[in-house]
């Protein structure tokens, strides 16, 4: 081997053994934060289909996907997209509230939904959430189904909320 491999050879695994002691020194830090987990049904829904809502950790909070259901866990405005969706983001707003925070501080969003083209048509709602018009990283998928067929749209979101 000549003397330049073996010094880019060198290099890469420093900077391997930095990356991975980073990766590890972060993991430590998150095993050290306190999680604090919100319940936005009763602990018996919630245990009974095996979620939490929403769990914080340090300046994050990641919340179960939303679905239009009612505090005993059923489906609620079968048939009505424009419903469901606002019931959806309802749900959201109560665990943004509870943490302090608004639509603008939603970082990552996800929509599962069994009609594209509904949600398409109530975009409009959707856009009026964010009173920033700064939306967050999104991603939409359409899918066959969802948890309960009943269910036509779900929506998961990330949150920072700097302290």
């Amino acid at each position: 081997m000549n003397k330049a491999i073996k010094i880019f050879t060198i290099i890469l695994l420093t900077i391997g053994s930095v990356t991975a002691q980073n990766k590890n020194d972060k993991q430590m830090e998150n095993k050290t934060e306190k999680t604090e987990h919100f319940q936005l049904r009763s602990k018996e829904v919630e245990n009974a289909f095996g979620y939490s809502f929403a769990i914080k950790i340090g300046n994050h909070i990641k919340a179960s996907g939303a679905v239009s259901m009612d505090p005993s866990g059923k489906p609620t405005a079968v048939g009505n997209y424009a419903q469901q969706m606002k019931n959806c983001y309802a749900d959201i707003q109560k665990m943004l509230e509870h943490y302090g925070c608004t639509f603008d501080d939603i970082i990552v969003e996800n929509i599962y939904t069994t009609d594209m083209e509904a949600f398409m048509s109530n975009l409009e709602y959707r856009k009026s959430l964010y009173k920033e018009n700064q939306y967050p990283k999104s991603t939409w998928l359409g899918v066959k189904e969802l948890a309960l067929p009943e269910f036509m749209i779900e929506i998961e979101v990330e949150v920072y909320k700097p302290e």
